[in-house]
């Protein structure tokens, strides 16, 4: 095992008593409960743990938590899980990680472990378990409120872990807030998003840092879905760094950092350190690492004037160089020595002085966490004090305490917090609660020094090795040649560099790289502004976001009432929506072209059957559900008399194809609509979405009765026989049943709905019963058509019966940009109604443009099958790129009728080419095509009157 030659011979929040075996890029290595992967694996004295994305440098851990854009870690044991910091990661036995350049991998195989969601309603919502939210928490739950505290790390505290010495009143407020009855206390959880209405999610590691020894019944993670009525924001600040040559070598780390690793996990981060500073912060860490035994071999502070905190470093033998800077770093792959300069109105000047170290701690100030409140709506400002954006207003029922609001000292954060705390409780209906107890840390009647806010420093060989943003590898002069191109947006400068968008989203770059841009362009920070914050603030898996909803549980698998009968006859399936549909039946020796040309013949020459029963079923009610439709549809519905049917076209408001279907009348007040099995739950949103927001003066009300209904289609010349076999009460003729028509009676003794509907262009109908007794309809028409060759068939023959006839298939034939005229489908457009949705966009000269794609067949040379989504070009060689296309194939079939392949497609000026030859590219190949009506079988519809 690798020895620990880091480790602090005592202090720290570790058990020494709870070793810990991990691995690391292959090493073995040990730790204790209570250290992150980062902490272990400085305490073994590794420093690098990967290379950088885009230029390959060596690169080690920066900071100590969810800002960490260098030690980007792949876990491979007990399950892999990438791209996670390792300043995040719990340590647990038999941990196996390897460092990563900035790109991770998916596992090959599902994970076994449970992903949950919890949803909780509080009155007040506390994010963040420092100093200010804790007071916070603990002032509105002594009111009585509902309160949620939330927090990432394993106990309270915050900032506060990092420090040698913890107030005893933060343990005390963390326990009373465990044993208040309105109160809970999410630990290990991170709250990621903050949307309208006070609705914030939160993710809760549950089992990672238990590793092995994790119980089988919690899950990996959970999301936490909170409603709050108000929200506290403590989420306190990040420390950033300033840009200097070589500022990205391991053993460069922030200097908060290195007091976290300290006094949190007795580690220490180097053996002789460089503190480069611009305020106060850093001379904390500078004390506390020479009171563990680090030599701390100067303090570089840019400001002319220290302050107090200055002179108790010198007090503590530490050498401080105010009014300097670094310029740069040497050593490989770790720092071996720092160059330090005078600094003189942001000019160098005076000899260099090198410092031997191998541990270099910055501090260029620090950024509230502003990331939730942006993401409510909340607005930020800089503040030129503290070089910082930080809140101002905000829409939403927030509050931000503490640091994260610019409160940096302990008994503003404490006296903040609690006020913010008191004040949410109040607005939530509470009385106030009494004050914190008193604390201890009553801060220093030193003098201080305001901060200096540096941004780079000067580099005499250009600034290529100046990084802003670490994890994308972006440098001051990449920022130079963005602003030299022109660009001034901040948000521009952005996307242009891609400084900000990776995992760690900008957390320690995010407002060094404003104040280099503004540095650049010559403006003032707070009018060059910040960039946007987006959810999620950390990132989250998506495995954590499905939950159980994966597998059936995430797209359940519908079937229909004779989904067993179509498994016991062979039937394979395809996936409709979420419907599991009886694709074809095949026999033996058949493959699925054998198959389907017997299913189609069966269709076109005697009588075949098919299960229906998922196109969607939209009952309309109420005295004005007629005017309803006419308004949905671009033909007139309101004139159906009851026991007809009429075929409809539903388009957006941009005049194009949204749904198509039947409608049967069924009463006066009363309508039953069809639609596409895929767009069923589409078009009750589209209805209800109007009858709601638009028109709710209408008396109409829907109602999906899609599983109410069983349908069979019958179809094929003989299928009036086996009909009239089984319904002798019903008269079958086409004069007594016009097609088109309805009609109630008794099928095999079973009560029907018996339709005269055909997508086959063949005699048919479709017989629609309760689903209790679809089993039983189905196989009566078996035996009664057993003699007639009845054949069960599928939705690849469905397909290739209505393509033969030229009826489209929304969403297969039409992408988005079809109107019902480019289907050659105007006669479905009524010139009579006044209006319905989409008709003043029928009117825009670009739908009347007569190049536009319009639907037509095609007619391959030598019988080739092509492609579907395959492109249409004009000439028999292809043009030098970019290549005009003409259209694209929709559909494409062999046709046992037609005896040859045909395909359906939408072409530019498509019915003005009838007749002429166009060619598809397969592979090296131009095919020829003709270009045809989109009718190819029985023009005149004379077979769907048997």
């Amino acid at each position: 095992m690798t020895p620990q030659p880091f480790r602090l011979p005592d202090g720290g929040r570790i058990s020494r008593g709870a070793p810990l075996a991990f691995r690391f890029d292959g090493v073995a290595y040990q730790g204790y409960r209570g250290d992150t992967l980062a902490s272990a694996l400085l305490a073994a004295g590794v420093h690098q743990t990967s290379t950088s994305v885009r230029l390959g440098r060596p690169r080690g851990i920066f900071t100590a938590g969810v800002e960490e854009p260098n030690a980007i870690v792949q876990i491979e044991a007990p399950f892999p899980e990438p791209m996670l910091p390792a300043t995040t990661v719990e340590l647990y036995d038999g941990l196996v990680a390897g460092g990563l350049p900035g790109q991770g991998r998916l596992a090959t195989e599902p994970d076994p472990a449970r992903y949950d969601a919890r949803y909780a309603h509080c009155d007040v919502l506390v994010v963040g378990a420092g100093p200010a939210g804790l007071a916070a928490a603990a002032a509105a739950a002594r009111t009585g409120a509902r309160v949620i505290l939330a927090d990432d790390q394993p106990e309270p505290g915050g900032s506060l872990l990092g420090t040698a010495e913890i107030p005893d009143w933060a343990a005390e407020t963390g326990s009373e807030l465990d044993a208040a009855s309105e109160a809970r206390v999410l630990r290990r959880t991170m709250v990621f998003g903050y949307y309208d209405d006070n609705y914030l999610l939160a993710a809760e590691r549950r089992t990672n840092h238990l590793g092995s020894q994790a119980p089988s019944r919690l899950s990996r993670e959970r999301i936490w879905h909170i409603r709050a009525r108000q929200v506290v924001l403590a989420t306190g600040a990040h420390e950033r760094s300033v840009a200097f040559a070589g500022n990205d070598r391991p053993g460069v780390m922030l200097a908060a950092a290195a007091r976290t690793y300290v006094n949190r996990y007795a580690v220490a981060p180097g053996r002789r350190a460089v503190v480069f500073t611009t305020g106060d912060s850093a001379y904390c860490a500078a004390l506390d690492l020479a009171a563990a035994g680090v030599d701390v071999a100067a303090v570089v502070d840019a400001r002319p004037e220290p302050g107090g905190a200055a002179e108790r470093a010198a007090r503590a033998g530490i050498e401080v160089l105010a009014g300097h800077a670094v310029t740069g770093t040497s050593g490989e792959p770790r720092v071996a020595s720092v160059a330090v300069r005078a600094l003189c109105a942001a000019e160098l000047t005076g000899p260099a002085r090198e410092f031997a170290a191998d541990l270099l701690l910055v501090s260029g100030g620090w950024n509230p966490v502003a990331h939730l409140f942006s993401q409510a709506g909340g607005q930020l400002r800089y503040d030129a004090g503290l070089g910082a954006f930080v809140p101002d207003g905000c829409r939403q029922a927030v509050r931000v305490a503490g640091a994260a609001r610019g409160v940096f000292d302990l008994p503003g954060c404490l006296a903040d917090g609690a006020e913010a705390g008191r004040r949410a409780a109040e607005d939530a209906g509470f009385t106030a609660a009494r004050p914190l107890p008193p604390t201890s840390a009553a801060g220093s009647a030193e003098r201080s020094a305001p901060s200096a806010h540096l941004w780079v420093v000067p580099g005499p060989d250009g600034f290529g090795t100046h990084f802003v943003d670490l994890q994308r590898d972006v440098t001051v002069a990449d920022l130079a040649r963005a602003t030299g191109a022109g660009l001034r947006s901040v948000e521009h400068l952005k996307r242009y560099t891609t400084a900000g968008t990776a995992h760690d989203q900008g957390k320690t770059s995010g407002v060094l790289t404003s104040g280099v841009i503004a540095q650049l362009l010559g403006v003032e920070v707070a009018e060059l502004g910040t960039t946007t914050f987006r959810p999620p603030y950390t990132p989250v898996s998506f495995a954590a976001l499905a939950g159980r909803n994966r597998g059936v549980l995430h797209d359940p698998v519908r079937v229909t009432a004779l989904h067993d009968w179509h498994l016991a006859h062979g039937a394979r399936f395809e996936n409709v929506g979420q419907w599991h549909r009886p694709w074809y039946y095949p026999r033996d020796g058949e493959d699925m072209a054998a198959a389907v040309a017997r299913e189609c013949r069966a269709a076109r020459e005697g009588v075949a059957f098919m299960d229906a029963s998922t196109l969607g079923k939209i009952d309309v009610q109420g005295p004005d559900a007629g005017d309803f439709l006419d308004r949905l549809y671009t033909n007139m519905i309101s004139t159906l008399r009851v026991g007809m049917i009429r075929y409809g076209v539903m388009c957006r408001a941009d005049g194009m194809v949204f749904d198509d279907g039947t409608v049967i009348r069924l009463a006066e007040d009363r309508f039953l609509l069809t639609t596409t099995t895929g767009n069923a739950a589409a078009v009750l949103d589209w209805m209800e979405e109007w009858l709601q927001t638009e028109w709710p003066d209408l008396r109409a009300h829907c109602t999906s009765v899609t599983e109410q209904w069983a349908t069979v289609a019958l179809v094929g010349p003989r299928s009036r026989e086996v009909l009239a076999g089984l319904a002798p009460q019903l008269a079958v003729d086409a004069c007594s049943f016009p097609f088109m028509a309805w009609r109630e009676t008794a099928v095999a003794g079973i009560p029907a709905r018996v339709c005269r509907i055909s997508f086959s262009g063949e005699l048919a109908y479709e017989i629609n019963v309760l689903p209790w007794y679809a089993t039983a309809l189905w196989e009566a028409l078996y035996e009664a058509g057993r003699p007639l060759g009845i054949t069960p068939y599928g939705t690849e023959t469905m397909h290739v019966l209505r393509a033969e006839k030229g009826y489209p298939i929304v969403g297969q034939d039409t992408d988005g940009t079809v109107t019902p005229q480019d289907l050659g489908m105007g006669w479905v457009v009524s010139k009579k109604k006044r209006d319905f949705i989409g008709k003043r966009s029928h009117l825009r000269a670009d739908t009347g443009r007569a190049d536009r794609k319009q639907l037509v067949a095609l007619l391959p040379q030598d019988d080739v099958l092509l492609p579907e989504g395959a492109q249409l070009v004009a000439g028999d060689r292809l043009a030098d790129p970019p290549v005009p296309m003409l259209g694209h194939i929709t559909s494409s079939y062999r046709s046992v009728a037609l005896g040859r392949t045909f395909a359906l497609a939408l072409v530019r000026s498509g019915r003005e080419r009838v007749g002429e030859r166009l060619y598809v590219p397969v592979g090296e190949e131009l095919i020829p095509v003709t270009v045809t009506g989109p009718v190819l079988y029985d023009p005149e519809g004379a077979r769907r009157d048997g």
